[in-house]
């Protein structure tokens, strides 16, 4: 059986896997990260997407072999120290779910499209999230969130930043008093 080495969620894992495995059930079954639903297991509906190495992938697309190597988060790891990431929480207060099923590679596949537009329109949001489909909610709220994720991880890019008087840099804390959070670049999972 082929060997792996894949980090996902920031944790290493070195694993013996069958050659066939899609990455969906890797994830899932022997990670347990199963917050990475299984959809339609044909790549049309995008529940399970994630990022790799900071690109959105269709989990039920790709052999887990393929993910040797490679970075891929997955929805568990945007939270950081029980912290909601800008897109979940942007998800939540606008109650861009109904049934919650493709909510998890809507929230994927918003972060890969805010890490090239951090300003899109409704029409760009609506392309950028075409290969995720939903069949409750309309995508008038998912369209929302994206909106106001945008503008909460712009105003946290934008906002300055102090130096200590060690020299390191500390970063100032949102109004709410929530830590700025970053999004995941690079595959990250900051």
């Amino acid at each position: 059986m082929p060997h792996i080495r894949v980090t996902v969620d920031g944790v290493r894992y070195d694993d013996e896997i069958e050659a066939r495995r899609l990455l969906t059930h890797y994830l899932r079954d022997t990670l347990g990260k199963v917050g990475t639903p299984i959809g339609c297991d044909t790549s049309n509906c995008g529940a399970c997407t994630v990022l790799m190495d900071g690109m959105s992938a269709k989990s039920c697309s790709v052999l887990a072999v393929q993910a040797d190597g490679h970075e891929i988060t997955t929805v568990e790891g945007l939270a950081s120290n029980g912290t909601w990431h800008p897109v979940q929480r942007a998800f939540h207060e606008n109650h861009a779910l109904q049934c919650g099923y493709c909510t998890p590679g809507m929230i994927m596949a918003t972060l890969d499209l805010l890490q090239e537009n951090l300003d899109p329109s409704d029409e760009e949001i609506r392309e950028g999230l075409e290969g995720n489909l939903c069949r409750c909610t309309g995508y008038s709220n998912i369209v929302k969130a994206v909106r106001t994720a945008a503008a909460e991880i712009r105003a946290a890019e934008s906002a300055p930043t102090v130096m200590t008087a060690s020299g390191a840099e500390e970063v100032p804390r949102q109004a709410a008093g929530e830590p700025r959070r970053p999004m995941a670049k690079g595959g990250g999972t900051s």
